[in-house]
């Protein structure tokens, strides 16, 4: 099995060519699934993993909780993770630079720290606390700095939202962050202007308009994250066949793409 700090040499060597692909999980059993299906390496989507405990996205987790839920998916990985740490749950950067090494700590690979509608210079602060703080550690972790110019419409869509996302860009560079996250943006020259200018990896998030992967390979994007969107599916699915359940007694009719008891079971047992 890989070391931590040989599972982050890999997480950064997935970063330097070709498209990463990162389907999100939200606890142990979908990232131990994920990870099952051939996987490189295993994100955290907040939102799934926040409606997994019981709470609302958007830093409503207490941090607490993120380590317990981190902990037992560490355990049942070998490659890489990266967390979704939305906005570092906290607007102190030494609090979240504490988190983050926790997290480093735990076996994690890789993080994500958001500006939200927020100050860019905040997220600056805690990128470089961050970095800081890891490296008096003698640790290593992947900062993607996630941008929501587009996500929240903070400039006019078109050139505009180009121009900040690159000015964000900039900053957060100089701040220590190895990786860019610009969620929102579609349209093909704005990727392609993007990912040319911004000095560090572009990392998309899924949606049905964006082109196909290996379109956004050749305009020179690095990462696409599916985000919420297995988790929503998943409870789309449960939700039809749970009320048809309670309704009519008929929701758990054979379902050809169940996974079988003895599947799931090995499936962990081997983990």
């Amino acid at each position: 099995m890989p070391t931590f700090s040989e599972r982050t040499a890999l997480f950064r060597h997935l970063h330097a060519d070709g498209l990463l692909l990162l389907a999100n999980a939200w606890d142990a059993g979908t990232a131990r699934l994920i990870e099952s299906l051939g996987a490189r390496a295993c994100a955290t989507t907040s939102a799934g993993l926040a409606w997994a405990q019981g709470y609302a996205d958007g830093d409503h987790l207490p941090v607490s909780r993120l380590f317990d839920s981190v902990a037992t998916i560490t355990r049942v990985l070998h490659t890489p993770l990266t967390v979704d740490l939305e906005g570092g749950y906290s607007d102190e950067p030494d609090t979240v630079a504490d988190a983050v090494l926790h997290l480093v700590q735990q076996g994690v690979s890789g993080i994500n720290l958001e500006d939200g509608g927020g100050d860019p210079g905040l997220l600056c602060g805690k990128i470089a606390r961050v970095r800081a703080r890891c490296r008096d550690a003698g640790v290593d972790v992947f900062v993607n700095a996630r941008t929501d110019v587009y996500l929240r419409r903070l400039a006019p869509a078109g050139a505009d939202s180009v121009r900040e996302t690159l000015q964000r860009a900039a900053r957060y560079r100089e701040a220590g962050a190895d990786g860019l996250f610009v969620p929102g943006v579609v349209e093909e020259s704005e990727i392609a202007a993007i990912a040319d200018a911004a000095g560090l990896p572009v990392n998309v998030l899924w949606r049905a308009a964006l082109p196909d992967r290996s379109r956004l390979r050749e305009l020179g994007v690095r990462r696409l994250s599916a985000g919420s969107a297995l988790a929503e599916s998943t409870a789309g699915h449960l939700r039809a066949r749970t009320q048809a359940f309670l309704d009519e007694g008929s929701g758990l009719a054979a379902d050809p793409q169940a996974m079988g008891y003895g599947e799931l079971n090995a499936l962990f047992a081997s983990a």
